[in-house]
């Protein structure tokens, strides 16, 4: 392996494990001494190993496969992962203001640079993904923010079904009424048509200035031996 041809992504995977491992074996010590930081630390901890194991996936799935996952999708991967279980369970971040809505945008700008990638898969052989940057972005960015709608209606579902507050419609057991019921989903869809929105604008502009770019944004056989000397 060799330092300095790592790719981005592969900086982010190390900097996510040593965090994760080093979340548990510090706040792991407190627990087992019965001093723990925070409420349900056995769950956090659990929480933060599966982490790992989902941080790990990905190259994981490279070794096996025959293929590298796009560079950019990777790193809002890594990025999203580091921010929902390290900082926002781990460490308690979803106390702050927002906290929640910046994950969305982030999870929608992951969702819709996978939508360039099932753009590509859409088309034939013969055609040259490159030339046709707009519609590219316009259907990443549409695929990243009708995932966020069906998120909505998962939530919408859940809710329904199990009597949670995913939709944050009830507040200290008193139901909220009018523009307040609607404020957590609609900031929601708000948040990931912001995302979905910057992902596509990122491609569009990537591919536009250089249509070679393209290649970081979708899926890559290893056949055609790229980015060869910077995995390991």
């Amino acid at each position: 392996m060799k330092i300095g041809k790592l790719r981005f992504s592969t900086w982010l995977f190390w900097i996510t494990i040593v965090s994760m491992v080093g979340y548990i074996g510090y706040y792991g010590y407190w627990f087992m001494k019965g001093q723990p930081k925070f409420h349900g630390q056995m769950l956090l901890l659990v929480e933060v190993f599966i982490g790992i194991l989902i941080a790990s996936l990905p190259f994981l799935i490279e070794k096996l496969g025959n293929f590298y996952f796009p560079q950019i999708e990777l790193v809002f991967f890594y990025i999203f992962l580091y921010m929902s279980i390290f900082l926002g369970s781990g460490l308690q971040f979803y106390g702050v203001t927002f906290w929640d809505k910046y994950e969305h945008v982030l999870s929608a700008m992951m969702l819709a640079g996978l939508g360039f990638s099932i753009f590509q898969g859409l088309l034939s052989a013969r055609d040259n993904v490159s030339n046709k940057p707009f519609l590219m972005s316009l259907f990443a960015f549409a695929f990243g923010t009708t995932c966020g709608v069906f998120w909505e209606l998962y939530e919408f579902t859940a809710d329904g079904l199990g009597g949670l507050n995913l939709q944050r419609y009830e507040e200290a057991g008193r139901l909220l009424v009018g523009r307040a019921a609607l404020m957590d989903t609609m900031t929601d869809l708000i948040a990931d048509l912001t995302g979905a929105f910057l992902m596509a604008l990122i491609g569009y502009l990537m591919m536009k200035q250089d249509p070679s770019s393209s290649r970081y944004l979708v899926f890559k056989s290893k056949r055609q031996n790229f980015f060869s000397s910077y995995y390991f």
